[in-house]
């Protein structure tokens, strides 16, 4: 069985934006919501619901973000 990099999508209240995605972007990402469904048994209604959980494990998972964040929190915490 594949190990995808998201999992099961959280119940979460959303915030609302609007993007355009090139079309094979979004071809995979109906592709990817349909290989998801059948790893979880979570049925994936609407792939768009998967852009924010790749997002946020893209930035979860990207070091140089990680490290400018935390001098930047550092940063606000000395004054």
């Amino acid at each position: 069985m594949t190990k995808l990099k998201i999992g099961a999508i959280a119940d979460d209240k959303p915030v609302r934006i609007a993007i355009d995605l090139p079309a094979a972007v979004h071809r995979d990402l109906i592709s990817y919501a349909e290989i998801l469904s059948r790893e979880t048994g979570q049925k994936i209604s609407d792939p768009n619901k998967l852009i924010a959980p790749m997002v946020a494990r893209f930035m979860a998972t990207d070091r140089a973000f990680a490290k400018a964040r935390k001098r930047r929190h550092a940063k606000d915490d000395e004054g």
